[in-house]
């Protein structure tokens, strides 16, 4: 009995250190077929230094097509953001939180974004809160993934999205619309001083390039939103993209840029990807 517990305990530990990732955000994907290796590289989709370094450039050169969570380059995408932004079957934010708290939310997002809380009242609160995230650098905002596409027009070549906007929007009609307006409520009585340095704390980390840290990150307390639906938001969508990454990587060499988070984990892309049996090993 003794020798069995040994042994289960040596292949737990084993299992454990397989599943350690190394600290890398950009990662080649091989084998299986491939005629030529693919990168996989996780994004921060707003930050203050969207610069990026020699091996993603290089990453970049040696792929032929480039895509994202969704194809920002679709002329059409701010019509479809509108029409995906409201909430379904008439819901508002002000049926959704008390007189008081509703109050609070308008006069923070005035102070903000220089808008009352009425003119956005239809809108889904988890949408409401992204149009804060600007506020939340002391800098002014940049994106990865404009940076991924500049690039790849100078290279003229294709873009493309692993999911629509439709699709990404949707999702947060799944998560409870009161919930999102509670974490709204949350956010506009702390104040923007805590979400700058919740912001300053993933920036560090996402800097650190260690996915398992970023993937605690996103379940902690400040998190709840992320912690709570981890499947629908992360999950679910990294299981959907697979058979697309692995379609455009056999068709041609690609470059994927999608949030960190997606990255690792044991429903994370990269083991998804092993679990296929590609190679997926870090860029240093």
């Amino acid at each position: 009995m003794k020798k069995l517990i040994v042994a289960a305990a040596l292949l737990f530990t084993g299992f454990l250190s397989a599943q350690k990732l190394d600290n890398s955000l950009l990662w080649k994907i091989s084998g299986n077929g491939l005629k030529q290796p693919s990168y996989v590289f996780g994004t921060m989709h707003i930050t203050c230094d969207a610069t990026l370094d020699k091996s993603v450039l290089t990453a970049l050169d040696n792929t032929k097509q480039l895509y994202l969570e969704i194809n920002m380059d679709d002329p059409a995408l701010q019509a479809k953001m509108m029409n995906g932004a409201m909430m379904k079957d008439g819901q508002k934010m002000s049926a959704l939180a008390s007189p008081d708290d509703y109050e609070t939310v308008s006069n923070f997002l005035n102070e903000n974004i220089g808008m009352p809380a009425v003119l956005l009242d239809r809108f889904k609160p988890s949408l409401v809160t992204m149009m804060l995230y600007p506020k939340m650098l002391e800098c002014p905002a940049q994106s990865i993934e404009m940076e991924l596409m500049n690039v790849t027009k100078t290279q003229n070549e294709p873009m493309f999205g692993l999911e629509t906007i439709e699709h990404q929007l949707a999702i947060f009609d799944a998560i409870p619309y009161k919930e999102q307006m509670a974490e709204l409520v949350d956010m506009a009585k702390k104040g923007l001083d805590a979400q700058k340095e919740s912001n300053k704390k993933l920036d560090a980390i996402y800097k650190s390039k260690n996915l398992q840290a970023i993937a605690a990150y996103m379940q902690e307390e400040e998190n709840k939103t992320y912690g709570d639906h981890a499947d629908i938001l992360l999950d679910d969508r990294n299981a959907s993209w697979i058979p697309k990454i692995e379609e455009a990587a056999k068709a041609t060499p690609t470059f994927f840029g999608v949030g960190a988070a997606h990255l690792g984990g044991e429903k994370g892309v990269i083991l998804l990807l092993r679990k296929k049996g590609y190679k997926v090993e870090a860029v240093k």
